[in-house]
């Protein structure tokens, strides 16, 4: 079953089409990437499938429902079971890592204790390994520790789909290998939908179920893993063997007198 359908989706700022007739099929429970080169309208389709932009035509369908036709209020119901990992954290700096994550649970769930908020705090930093930083403030912890965080901010309000931005960008290769074991089993021991924006390919190659390659703002292969590698289409190649696909120049030295 199709978590979201992409259909004939098209955004256009002035002077210029970012998106041009995209379709994507997402089936629940999987996470897939999209990656592309900057510009290929890879993060402007997050935003879209968020409901932060809206699109110039076409449709967003999340679990049954075209998000690109609510009224705001409609989106802001609708939003509460998406999550969002940002690819700076985008944590609030003047709370706590406790208030972090229980800011949106607050907000949107009137009538909760303080016992079950705890409850909730405690869940989310065991899920991402952090046990022992809830009173601890944002720039005290690492960056990679602060995207930790930002993953269980999104899931304390325990959403159907996951969006991440980005995950691992800015992080060496160990902290970056943790952030996809996170996203593997987040998507496992909660059956969430995962929507991955990334250019890091080691990652994408590593957790994705499928993988979205846009290029000139269209899909121009949507496949697993192995089918992207083997794919026989050049801007697929140019982006994942970037060095072999640039022609070599030679030139003549001249003579060293």
């Amino acid at each position: 079953m199709s978590a979201i359908q992409v259909r004939d989706l098209v955004y256009e700022v002035p002077g210029k089409r970012i998106l041009d007739g995209v379709n994507l099929d997402i089936e629940a429970g999987e996470i897939v990437s999209i990656m592309g080169q900057s510009g290929s309208g890879k993060t402007t389709l997050l935003k879209l499938m968020t409901g932060l932009r809206r699109p110039t035509s076409g449709k967003i369908i999340v679990n049954g429902v075209d998000i690109a036709s609510m009224n705001e209020r409609e989106l802001d119901v609708a939003r509460l079971r998406m999550g969002l990992v940002f690819q700076y954290a985008a944590l609030f700096d003047s709370l706590s890592v406790y208030d972090n994550i229980i800011f949106g649970v607050v907000r949107h769930r009137k009538g909760i204790t303080r016992a079950q908020l705890d409850e909730i705090v405690a869940t989310r930093l065991a899920e991402v390994e952090l046990p022992d930083v809830a009173q601890r403030m944002p720039a005290q912890l690492s960056g990679g520790q602060q995207k930790r965080i930002g993953l269980a901010r999104a899931l304390a309000m325990k959403p159907d789909l996951v969006f991440y931005d980005e995950p691992t960008s800015g992080l060496d290769p160990v902290t970056a290998m943790t952030i996809d074991d996170l996203i593997m089993s987040t998507r496992d021991r909660n059956h969430v939908t995962s929507v991955v924006v990334s250019h890091d390919l080691p990652s994408v190659f590593r957790i994705s179920d499928h993988i979205a390659m846009l290029d000139g703002g269209r899909v121009v292969h949507f496949g697993t893993p192995d089918e992207l590698q083997s794919s026989d289409n050049a801007a697929v190649q140019r982006f994942i063997h970037p060095v072999s696909t640039v022609p070599m120049v030679h030139t003549t030295s001249p003579p060293v007198r």
